[in-house]
């Protein structure tokens, strides 16, 4: 018997699993999948943004803000890598003009800090490859980047280390309320009991509504996004976050810095009815190409080393839903969370358990807060790295040489709190496989760490999901 489970396992789910861990009480996170941050966590546009565009007294404009600054609280505490990029937003012309004033005022009644208009002059002065036809800009210094499945990754890892239970490969089929109990039901028939459930399961949040309710507020329609990745020879090219205006489908396609030195373009928007299909398309790449010539010309689309598609959770509701269910107490819905619902997660969580739960006690007088940084092998002083390999010669062995990950940061990925056994699970802790060449190097050598750490068979070995073998069977006789 749990006091709380929660159903699902991105930035919302773990950094509400996390808030719990603070207090006395039993919690237990399940995802149907074989990680955490499967899905909307691990393909977005990775930007905490400052608050601007949400409408003005919308829980989406209160939590972005108060979710940007509270990034700062969770760079110091949980070692995340946080971007401080700033952000433009470009416009051209006299009516657009009048839209970027608008948004302007809707951003300081949003209480966004440090804004400022610039010419586009003073603009291209930050930001020289902008298109000349560019003639106005919004500043807002406080958006910042991150990595946001490594947000995920480290609030469930600070969780576990507070006692929060997680199990993956754990999907519910079924939910029953008898009394004050909910029973839930996985995919394996196993039944596990609850005093409250929290609802975060991200694109499937309606579905798991309509386990226990018939009539919910909310319907989520399935909004594909897809994208572009520089390799991290176009670093500097662009220094700030660059967004067009705001539309009702989104912040648009947009221009980002990453964290590890790459550059994002997109997202695409186009509404569909799967909740799971997340693929590329020449329409959809095109768009996002044509859609950055307005801003500028300068893209060296010759340095793409990958493309990839998300899910993001868009909900008929209009705003973040975030609320007790209204035929059955203790069952709390977090649905909807669309941009900007990475920026506002941790005020999210903060919101859930304060406002709504009305959870203030007993807090643990033994609770920490802080997450040890995995160790980044190449970003350590040389003198450390050769002490460390004379103790440890798994450190002198690169597996990855574009990422250039060591083999003992592999094996750390795959034993840590929240450790993986997957090809993609090690490439989100370790980097392993995200440079140029996309894992046609290193995923093989990868694969033989993983099955060699976890005494598996090669091809029992999942690329990412369950059933997602890479290897199938012997290919080569052996004398």
């Amino acid at each position: 018997m749990y006091d709380y489970i929660i159903i699902g396992s991105g930035i919302i789910g773990s950094l509400i699993a996390r808030e719990l861990s603070r207090y006395e009480i039993t919690v237990l996170v399940v995802d149907k999948e074989n990680d955490i941050a499967s899905h909307q966590t691990t393909a977005n546009s990775a930007i905490i943004h400052s608050g601007h565009d949400p409408k003005v007294g919308s829980l989406k404009a209160k939590l972005c803000v108060e979710g940007n600054k509270l990034y700062d609280e969770l760079e110091e505490e949980l070692s995340i890598p946080l971007l401080r990029t700033g952000a433009f937003v470009v416009v051209h012309g006299k009516d657009e003009e009048y839209a970027l004033d608008e948004l302007y005022q809707r951003a300081i009644q949003n209480g966004v800090s440090e804004l400022k208009m610039l010419s586009g002059d003073e603009v291209r002065y930050e930001e020289p490859l902008l298109n000349d036809s560019i003639t106005k800009a919004l500043s807002l210094p406080t958006t910042k980047v991150t990595y946001p499945w490594e947000v995920a990754i480290a609030a469930m890892s600070n969780a576990i280390k507070n006692g929060v239970e997680f199990r993956r490969n754990s999907e519910v089929i079924h939910l029953e309320k008898e009394k004050d109990i909910f029973t839930v039901t996985l995919s394996n028939h196993e039944k596990l009991y609850a005093k409250n459930i929290i609802n975060a399961a991200g694109v499937m949040s309606d579905q798991i509504a309509h386990m226990l309710e018939n009539d919910i507020p909310f319907k989520i329609t399935p909004r594909r996004g897809e994208y572009l990745v520089l390799d991290r020879k176009a670093k500097g090219l662009f220094s700030h976050v660059i967004y067009p205006l705001p539309t009702k489908r989104g912040k648009g396609v947009l221009i980002v810095p990453q964290v590890h030195g790459n550059i994002l373009l997109g997202p695409s928007s186009e509404n569909q009815m799967s909740t799971h299909q997340a693929t590329t398309t020449y329409q959809g790449l095109t768009y996002i190409k044509d859609s950055i010539m307005k801003m500028t010309s300068h893209i060296p689309y010759g340095l793409i080393i990958r493309t990839f598609a998300g899910i993001r959770a868009t909900s008929t509701y209009d705003d973040f839903y975030i609320k007790e269910s209204t035929h059955y107490s203790h069952f709390y819905h977090v649905a909807g969370i669309d941009s900007p619902g990475l920026t506002a997660a941790p005020a999210i969580a903060k919101y859930l358990i304060h406002d709504i739960l009305g959870i203030t006690s007993p807090l643990k007088t033994n609770f920490d807060p802080r997450r040890k940084k995995p160790i980044v092998f190449y970003d350590l002083p040389e003198q450390e790295r050769l002490e460390m390999i004379k103790n440890n010669p798994k450190y002198g062995n690169i597996i990855c040489k574009c990422e250039k990950i060591t083999e003992q940061e592999i094996i750390d990925a795959i034993h840590g709190p929240t450790g993986n056994d997957t090809v993609k699970g090690i490439k989100k802790r370790a980097r392993a496989g995200s440079g140029l060449c996309q894992g046609g190097y290193c995923e093989g050598l990868v694969l033989k760490i993983i099955a060699r750490e976890k005494g598996m068979k090669l091809s029992d070995v999942n690329y990412y999901h369950e059933n997602t073998q890479i290897l199938k069977k012997e290919t080569k006789a052996h004398d």
